[in-house]
């Protein structure tokens, strides 16, 4: 079975291509701001600008308007009176009928004024406060815009730090650092048996309880591993006491748990329904790590070993 299922032995791990970042270089820089955020950044800090000024002018002609009323009022009342009056003046001699209706037509001016201003910041008021809906319809598109283009940023910062985690995930060395956190409580290193992990090869339990159908597979480049399916919610097992080193998705891993198992082996559970556990987190041999997805009709695990860098046969290390 050996010869007719897998690839020969200790291929090298090419994570993504022949230029990817080894597993030594330093964290990438963050990614540059995307310009069309920028502009979009700056036409939203432009449309509040406006909006700001807008909004105090609006306020003014609104004090204007009152200031205008009350005016205007008081002198239609006043011209009102006076019109009133009619020819009662003329009792007291011409001179006295000619400043009356002087001082009725001065009140007729002064009103008409007051009207024609009046109406002018009406008219204002109305410019302005149609600018201020037009403002709001720019903003709405523009804020949706800015959202979206902030949330693909941090999906795609997400996707290079998974990237990031899945790599470190095999340097080992027992702590994580600050970066790394994010995805789980930092632990101390597991002192694994004396025997080790190397004693298990071609004894290795299965991660799977119960009959799998078992077939060579890839992800991306990288393997051997193994395909192994079963019913969908099967309990997805560590096979030797360890630790977690990654429990995340991973581009054609898709949910993935790593598990450092000390001295440089590593084991890789990927394709995975639920991950039942946390970066960092020590587990037993024959623990729970995850569960499958899928139906009852079935569901695929896909399964690595790693010796460092390399990926091993690990049929090799399952006895078939």
């Amino acid at each position: 079975m050996k010869a007719s299922l897998l690839p020969p032995l200790s291929v090298l791990l090419v994570a993504v291509s022949a230029s990817a970042v080894t597993l030594d270089a330093p964290p990438a820089p963050p990614a540059p701001q995307d310009p069309q955020g920028m502009d979009v950044e700056r036409e939203l800090a432009a449309l509040s600008r406006q909006e700001a000024s807008a909004k105090v002018e609006l306020e003014a002609l609104s004090r204007e308007s009152e200031v205008l009323k009350a005016t205007t009022l008081a002198r239609g009342r006043a011209y009102a009176r006076l019109a009133r009056a009619g020819l009662l003046p003329v009792g007291g001699g011409f001179q006295a009928f000619v400043e009356h209706a002087a001082r009725l037509e001065r009140l007729h001016r002064s009103l008409a004024r007051d009207l024609a201003q009046e109406r002018q910041v009406a008219e204002r008021r109305a410019a302005v406060a149609k600018l201020l809906s037009s403002i709001t319809a720019k903003r709405a598109p523009l804020a949706l815009q800015q959202r979206t283009l902030a949330q693909a940023e941090t999906a795609l910062l997400a996707a290079r730090d998974r990237d990031q985690a899945f790599q470190r995930a095999f340097l080992g060395g027992g702590s994580f650092d600050d970066h790394t956190a994010v995805y789980g409580a930092p632990s101390s290193s597991l002192a694994a048996p004396a025997s080790g992990f190397a004693a298990l090869k071609g004894n290795m339990p299965f991660p799977l309880s119960g009959r799998s159908e078992i077939r060579s597979a890839r992800r991306n480049g990288s393997g051997p591993g193994l395909t192994m399916r079963a019913p969908g919610g099967s309990a997805v097992r560590a096979v030797f006491p360890g630790r977690v080193a990654f429990a995340d998705t991973y581009a054609d891993y898709g949910s993935t748990v790593i598990l450092d198992h000390g001295g440089g082996y590593y084991t890789v559970s990927a394709s995975l329904g639920e991950i039942e556990v946390k970066v960092g987190e020590d587990v037993k041999g024959g623990a729970r790590i995850a569960t499958l997805g899928g139906g009852s009709t079935g569901s695929t695990l896909y399964f690595e070993v790693r010796i460092g860098q390399e990926t091993a046969d690990p049929a090799e290390w399952f006895g078939i």
